[in-house]
């Protein structure tokens, strides 16, 4: 078997006999007019033979060669264009020899076109009676062994390229993830909401609760930190008078590589004025409803063994009692840290350290991740979050200790988070005084004070529902994903060194 470097050198041997026949191998320009294969496929592709030939159909196409079978006097050519394939049939008689002589130099992995009629061979596959043939691009590396097969789970995330080539699943998750993505901006532009943009770079950072990149600007001498969340920016424009705004960008958080956490993640944030949780809880449902219809047609997903049915309306359920049903702490009674400690303890709740929660709020969030949401199959509102874990949500009017806050979980994990959006000031100080306290405790992911948000929201906020929406991970949900990095074209990997593998979990 020959070795790497011996198939480097010998493609770029034909290379250079490509050239040595006048062969241009990297020109500029591709004949027009030029078909794309997916429409060539769908409009002609359930044609029999003889009408075809009635049609007397000419067409252009272009891809890159994943197949080539030569018989001599004769090939036929496997082009991919888009994720679709179609076949051309290249002759000798029909090229002439100086021009089929170079095509026999021709390897798979680079790009060519072909003109001429659409016919059905003798084995009943559409294909383009190549008349005129023409050189596009050199490939000097070749395509994964088995190209259909490349197997190597690091290899594909690592050149994403390849696997998008290689692995049709790969391609279909990409073209689903787009679908989603402009789905969920159609449905809301139709619906008055406003496209905008907020800073990446942030001088403080805040809207949610998570360890910041942290960087500096030169010229300012300024330290910055990447954002963690789009919130409080967004309510700066509300205040402004926006009422309806929604943003999709970056996230950027300082935490660890799991099937669903990435340092880098796509967000949808909505913000309606003069909405509440509620509000917000309808208008999550029809949008994540609508993203499935337009990027699978359907609203039942196959996900495993589990069939997720996304039609509206979903179930509410209160986090204390889901808390009490899984394991049985209950925690409206056990109210400090200490009594949640021992109710824990008690319970024996698997998964669990209570002794390495530094904050009752943070032990909650901790019992309610292992012991409750595995089991959030189906789509399911979780509702009326305690105050201490949700530093910007309005407090609930039937209690003062619980918020109007719901977070959507789907196949045992998050997608969405949301509020009614606490607009009062005073209240608003309180709580960041309260994060910083559990800082202080030993929570690394409080929130710090924002002096220049409470200015803003001294000016006056409507009442606002605000909803987030993780785009990776809803497509995880919805493409039959395993993990975060499969719906991600470029997920982030540790570098290597050269010579040394990978140890990527």
């Amino acid at each position: 078997m020959a070795t790497e470097a011996e198939i480097l050198e010998a493609r770029r041997h034909r290379a250079e006999q490509l050239r040595d026949a006048g062969v241009e191998l990297f020109p500029a320009r591709v004949p027009r007019p030029l078909a794309r294969i997916p429409e060539v496929i769908a409009e002609h592709g359930e044609k029999t033979a003889d009408q075809l030939a009635g049609d007397d159909t000419q067409v252009c196409i272009a891809g890159r060669i994943v197949g080539l079978r030569s018989f001599g006097k004769m090939a036929f050519v496997s082009l991919m264009g888009e994720g679709e394939v179609l076949q051309a049939w290249v002759k000798r008689d029909a090229l002439g020899e100086d021009a089929y002589a170079s095509f026999k130099l021709y390897e798979t992995g680079d790009f060519m076109w072909a003109r001429g009629p659409l016919i059905r061979t003798k084995k009943g596959e559409l294909s383009v009676d190549a008349a005129e043939i023409g050189f596009l691009a050199k490939s000097y590396r070749p395509l994964p062994e088995k190209w259909h097969g490349l197997t190597d789970v690091e290899a594909r995330y690592r050149q994403r390229y390849l696997d998008l080539i290689a692995n049709p699943d790969t391609r279909r998750i990409a073209v689903a993830r787009s679908r989603i993505l402009s789905s969920m901006r159609s449905f809301l532009d139709a619906r008055g909401f406003l496209e905008v943009e907020t800073p990446v770079l942030q001088p403080i950072y805040g809207g949610a609760n998570a360890k910041p990149f942290v960087t500096m600007h030169s010229t300012y001498g300024e330290q910055l930190y990447l954002r963690i969340s789009f919130e409080l920016y967004l309510k700066r424009l509300i205040i402004g008078g926006l009422d309806r705004v929604y943003e999709v960008g970056r996230d950027f958080r300082n935490e660890g590589v799991s099937r669903k956490h990435n340092p880098e993640f796509t967000m949808l944030e909505v913000y309606q004025s003069y909405a509440d949780y509620r509000d917000m809880m309808a208008l999550t449902e029809e949008l994540v409803a609508n993203a499935a219809r337009h990027a699978l047609g359907i609203t039942r997903v196959e996900r495993g063994d589990e069939t997720l049915e996304l039609e509206p309306p979903w179930p509410r359920r209160a986090m204390s009692d889901l808390i009490r049903e899984a394991c049985g702490v209950d925690i409206e009674r056990a109210t400090t840290l200490e009594s949640l400690r021992a109710a824990v303890c008690e319970h024996r709740v698997a998964g669990v350290d209570p002794e390495k929660a530094p904050t009752w709020g943070r032990l909650v969030d901790d019992v309610f991740s292992q012991a409750v949401e595995p089991s959030l199959v189906q789509p399911t509102f979780v509702i009326d979050y305690p105050v201490e874990l949700s530093t910007l949500a309005k407090r609930s009017s039937e209690s003062d200790a619980l918020v109007e806050r719901f977070e959507l979980f789907i196949g045992g994990i998050e997608i969405a988070n949301a509020f009614t959006e606490l607009n009062d000031p005073d209240d608003q100080r309180a709580r960041f005084m309260e994060q910083i306290e559990a800082s202080r405790a030993g929570d690394e992911d409080a929130q710090p004070l924002d002096e220049d948000f409470l200015l803003a929201l001294e000016h006056g906020m409507p009442p606002t529902g605000g909803m987030g929406l993780g785009v990776g991970r809803l497509a995880m949900m919805l493409t039959g994903a395993s993990h975060l990095r499969e719906v991600k074209l470029f997920p982030h990997m540790r570098r290597l060194e050269p010579g040394k593998a990978g140890d990527e979990d």
